[in-house]
């Protein structure tokens, strides 16, 4: 999980003109002399006290020869002070952009540990505009809001797409801090071979880390992540850039049989189609290029000189087993395949299947 950096940004405001002054009062000396020692109108001391006139480097090298502090001192401590007034004076800005909160799953995102909570509505966007990595809404909209927008219109995909923003960004996050090597297709290819024979292993601690690690070897960022709600996805795949890959997957289904058809599927996309595209799985979708990615994932995980035996195999546990034993996958691969097919029943042997389901549930 991401941690979201900690910044500490007081609420108070002291301009660098309250160190001046207490210097003087210190000194013993009226805004009169000071001025006559700096070289300064007694109007322009006014002003620096009060924060109204800036210090510059001049005005810092003045200050550190009259009162002895550095000119790096003063400096610093008016560029503090003048972030300070403009993080306010945004704060205050982005409390128009509070309606803005209610389109994100944010109580998930939260509890994901995604963003931190604020009281305050304008330091609540600001944690949100942080986490999608913009500046501003207008830049969300761009950024997410309207890709998300084109998928949608060129597919049957209606959720959420504020939620499904929020799911993807985080995938990002959590992408960038895996070192891929640069895409390689054949190695990718290869790596999905080597992936294959890990279905048979039922612990998620053993194979995600597998998984990430062989497909970052190829250029794939492999990100397990669940979605808040309002983001029924199973799977996404995005290019992050040209010679690398996000692949992420929710785990929605929580059976170790949709996960890996998920995981392949999603692969699919990535070794045959553009870079451009973005890939969202849910229930419903059935265009060209979700038909080319089932296909690629069945055939990987059951070839078809297998699949076509699945129709006259017994229906018992030591026939499945023994049967997938021979395929070189996990008896539930076999299983979920039978019953999308129709050959079993959707209750039966359902034991071979080995149920995930993430710590925070």
């Amino acid at each position: 999980m991401t941690e979201p950096a900690r910044l500490f940004q007081p609420d108070w405001v002291s301009p660098p003109g309250d160190t001046i002054a207490d210097l003087l009062e210190e000194k013993g000396w009226s805004q009169a002399e000071f001025a006559q020692r700096c070289g300064y109108t007694t109007k322009h001391v006014s002003l620096l006290i009060n924060g109204k006139a800036s210090i510059t480097e001049d005005t810092a090298l003045k200050l550190e020869r009259v009162l002895g502090s550095s000119a790096r001192f003063w400096l610093v401590r008016e560029a503090q002070y003048r972030e300070t007034i403009a993080r306010q004076a945004e704060l205050e800005n982005l409390e128009a952009d509070a309606d803005w909160l209610k389109q994100l799953p944010l109580a998930d995102m939260i509890n994901f540990g995604w963003i931190r909570k604020f009281k305050s509505k304008g330091q609540q966007v600001a944690e949100c505009l942080q986490f999608f990595g913009v500046s501003s809404v207008e830049g969300w909209q761009k950024q997410y809001a309207e890709p998300l927008a084109a998928f949608k219109a060129s597919t049957k995909f209606d959720k959420n797409g504020a939620a499904v923003s929020a799911w993807l960004r985080q995938g990002e996050r959590l992408a960038s801090e895996i070192a891929c090597q640069p895409y390689d297709k054949a190695k990718f290819r290869q790596a999905l071979v080597e992936l294959r024979a890990l279905t048979n292993e039922t612990d998620p601690d053993v194979f995600i880390p597998k998984m990430i690690d062989t497909c970052a070897r190829a250029g794939v960022a492999v990100v397990f992540e669940p979605a808040p709600k309002g983001c029924p996805v199973n799977g996404a795949t995005k290019w992050l850039s040209t010679d690398k890959a996000l692949l992420m997957l929710s785990l929605r289904y929580k059976t170790n049989d949709h996960l890996w058809f998920a995981f392949f599927h999603e692969a699919g996309h990535i070794l045959l189609h553009g870079k451009k595209m973005l890939f969202l799985e849910t229930r419903g979708l059935d265009d060209e290029h979700e038909q080319e990615a089932d296909r690629f994932a069945s055939d990987l995980l059951i070839p078809p000189k297998f699949a076509k035996q699945l129709r006259f195999l017994d229906k018992t546990y030591a026939a499945i087993e023994a049967f997938a034993k021979e395929v070189g996958v996990a008896p539930a691969i076999i299983v979920g395949r039978m019953q999308k097919e129709g050959y079993l029943p959707w209750t039966h042997l359902n034991k071979f299947k080995i149920s995930y389901r993430w710590i925070n549930e």
